[in-house]
């Protein structure tokens, strides 16, 4: 049990500094280029940055997911890539249907990338959040950054 803790502990860790560089690097970049994509999509531009936002949030998730499914597999949990990452997004994304389940050897694992899901899901929707409050609050983006 004490390494299942620690693997997830690990694990979780790890996501989460992918997710805080991911989520820095995009409201970075919406930052920088906001006037561009201003001047590029014009009418459309807020829609155009909330779909940066939400694409490169869904970038980060992609890749937590297939750390756990590569973990997974290491381990011989799940010796299948296809298997591996229909489990992973499943628990990541916490429907959990329960089709393919983890031997006791590893469900403790699993039950904490569910709640690293839950949380990084939870953040991002509070990021993709405070990007459209800049939006529609004072047009930061929109004004800020070199074309």
């Amino acid at each position: 049990m004490f390494i299942q803790l620690l693997i997830g502990a690990v694990l979780i860790g790890l996501t989460v500094v992918i997710h805080a560089l991911v989520l820095d690097w995009l409201i970075k970049f919406l930052e920088r280029k906001g006037s561009a994509i201003f001047h590029t999509f014009h009418l459309f531009w807020k829609a155009a940055v909330l779909a940066i936002a939400v694409l490169g949030v869904f970038c980060a998730h992609i890749v937590q997911i297939w750390i756990w499914a590569v973990f997974y597999m290491a381990v011989g949990a799940l010796p299948e890539l296809e298997e591996a990452l229909y489990f992973s997004t499943s628990t990541f994304t916490t429907v959990g249907f329960g089709d393919i389940i983890l031997n006791e050897k590893w469900r403790l694992v699993s039950s904490f990338q569910s709640a690293n899901g839950f949380i990084l899901f939870g953040w991002s929707t509070a990021f993709i959040f405070e990007v459209m409050s800049k939006l529609y609050r004072d047009d930061t983006l929109k004004r800020s950054g070199k074309p």
